[in-house]
């Protein structure tokens, strides 16, 4: 941005590039010039002040010897041009020797230059960032715990709000939203089964595998149909199947919410007298949580047939020995605890994505933030209570 300023016609018009009879000219050229009056100093400012003359306005500015004490007023009467990048130098010149913009006063300028100038001094103002204080340990450590105090209390709040919205649809099944509750079962299981699918049948097949390696050695290769059976069925299918859907539908539930918070769609529900508990939020909890037990059987099945092609492939045993040797050794009730704790998961999963989408701030950078939130906080909620289920039921049979 640059403006032009009027001048008389016996004021010198400094050279332009490609006319070297006027070099000499412009090479004399002060630019500025202090002048001191009574308890001040006066900043003459002549010539062209843009983008092309910087290294010459930048050599003028280091000669001149400004005292930060004295009040200085600039005066731009003999100004030719001024532009944006020359009226930053000369504040950030005058800023660096003590004087910030707010303490000059400024005589002289046209309308144009005088509002460039104050216009750059702005934006310098609010692109300027504060200095960066370095914290005590005290200071950081109570920084720390109000934050987790913040976090607990926006967390139980939450909670709270959830539990009401439960008992508001128990007392009336009319409020659920049958819609979104239909397309958040298909985004939850229907879409999730490739996934779900694939990686359980890898594991199946990878955890046979090493299994019968060492099984091998004993001449026992029907017993890797134990360890797998137990396995798969108790531990991995469930754990992996809650970790896939922490990862994809829970990063997802807190992506789409947190777009929602910063494009202020969830405002406008509350505007319409309607409760984003019963909108949002209950049709996804309740479609994870129905939708991860039956994704953690269908692991179940996928694990055991890659377990049992590798046991037919690499260890002699064949399907029917395999499949009959399973119904032997794996109890119902085993089966049966590994899908008990798929709702425990998937609620711990909802509930986190939930919340961290209703705790985006307005930009985009924070629901980035809140989503990479969501995958790690669900993955470590989910090894936790997987091991207080081991501590509480440690029998295998």
């Amino acid at each position: 941005m640059s403006v032009s300023v009027e001048t008389s016609a016996d004021s010198p018009v400094p050279a332009r590039p490609g006319q070297p009879q006027s070099a000499g000219l412009n090479a004399m050229q002060p630019y500025c010039r202090l002048e001191t009056r009574g308890e001040g100093t006066l900043l003459h400012l002549t010539g062209e002040w843009v983008l092309d003359r910087l290294p010459e306005l930048n050599a003028a500015l280091g000669r001149l010897a400004i005292d930060p004490l004295r009040p200085l007023t600039i005066d731009g009467s003999g100004l030719e041009r001024l532009d944006s990048a020359a009226a930053n130098r000369l504040i950030a010149h005058l800023d660096g020797v003590g004087i910030p913009f707010p303490m000059l006063s400024l005589s002289g300028f046209s309308p144009q230059a005088d509002t460039l100038i104050h216009l750059v001094a702005g934006r310098r103002s609010i692109c300027t960032a504060p200095p960066l204080r370095r914290r005590g340990m005290r200071r950081a450590l109570g920084w720390h715990v109000f934050k987790l105090g913040r976090a607990t209390v926006s967390s139980l709040a939450f909670l709270g709000q959830t539990g009401h919205a439960v008992g508001r649809l128990l007392a009336r099944p009319a409020l659920m939203r049958t819609r979104e509750l239909v397309v958040q079962l298909e985004m939850v299981g229907v879409r999730a089964l490739p996934i779900v699918v694939m990686m359980s049948y890898l594991i199946g097949v990878v955890f046979a595998y090493l299994l019968g390696i060492q099984v091998q050695k004993f001449g026992a290769n029907v017993f890797v149909v134990d360890g797998v059976g137990l396995a798969i069925t108790r531990e991995l299918a469930p754990l992996i199947t809650a970790v896939l859907v922490a990862g994809r539908s829970g990063a997802a539930f807190t992506a789409h919410l947190g777009a929602m918070k910063v494009n202020q769609e969830i405002d406008a529900i509350s505007v319409l007298g309607l409760s984003p508990w019963q909108v949002l939020v209950l049709p996804r909890l309740i479609a994870i949580v129905l939708m991860l037990p039956l994704l953690t059987a269908i692991a179940d099945v996928a694990g055991i047939l890659g377990a049992a092609q590798v046991a037919s492939w690499h260890l002699g045993v064949t399907p029917t020995t395999f499949f009959d040797r399973l119904q032997e050794v794996l109890p119902l009730k085993t089966v049966v605890f590994g899908l008990i704790k798929a709702p425990v998961f998937a609620l711990a999963i909802g509930l986190i994505a939930c919340h961290n989408g209703f705790t985006v701030q307005r930009d985009a950078r924070s629901v980035g933030l809140n989503t990479t939130a969501t995958v790690v906080h669900s993955i470590v909620a989910v090894i936790l209570i997987d091991a207080a289920f081991a501590v509480a039921y440690p029998e295998i049979k």
